[in-house]
């Protein structure tokens, strides 16, 4: 059984910091991922998310990041415009001692990067704004992604057809409630 957290707060649901709550930021438009779906979809990430690099663009509460981290990933990196979402992923990452890098960018456009290539990406951009299409466009031609990284991608289920490259093939995908959510590989 799933347990609802308080509106201000996201649960942990497994791995080193299970059960432990981390806030969210008060900030209008701000959804994090669900419970229920963030367990499905690191049920699906399971055999790879030990020592994976991840990159969560738009991380907003921060929940996909650090789910990911519980589990064992080695790094995240987190992205957002926000100050006030940066101030509090800076300060989650602390209190959880944390492997993460924190940067202030808008992630529908390109950024500089010169690390390592990421394993798995957590793309949830805001509903309604149209930003999938060109973000995934611009994320295929960077240097961000290795050769054969997951990707997954969050929208509103109103969305009619998933806007990414014809060879990011999806390998699940599952709706709940006003939310359709995919795990694609980069092939």
């Amino acid at each position: 059984m799933i347990k609802k957290s308080n509106p201000g707060q996201v649960r942990i649901i497994s791995g080193q910091w299970r059960g432990r709550k981390i806030s969210v930021p008060t900030i209008e438009g701000l959804r994090p991922t669900t419970e229920a779906v963030r367990e499905t979809l690191f049920n699906w990430l399971a055999p790879i998310i030990v020592g994976a690099r991840c990159l969560d663009l738009f991380a907003g509460s921060g929940a996909l990041g650090f789910e990911a981290l519980s589990r064992g990933a080695q790094h995240v990196m987190f992205t957002d415009t926000s100050p006030a979402v940066i101030q509090h992923l800076q300060n989650t990452t602390q209190l959880l001692n944390a492997s993460a890098d924190i940067l202030q960018v808008d992630a529908s456009q390109p950024f500089a990067y010169q690390g390592d290539p990421f394993d798995i990406v957590f793309l949830d951009p805001p509903f309604h704004q149209d930003l999938l299409e060109h973000t995934c466009a611009w994320l295929d031609e960077s240097p961000l992604l290795a050769n054969n990284t997951y990707i997954y991608i969050e929208t509103e289920r109103a969305l009619t057809s998933l806007p990414t490259p014809s060879h990011w093939h999806v390998v699940r995908e599952k709706n709940l409630g006003q939310v359709s959510y995919y795990l694609l590989w980069r092939e």
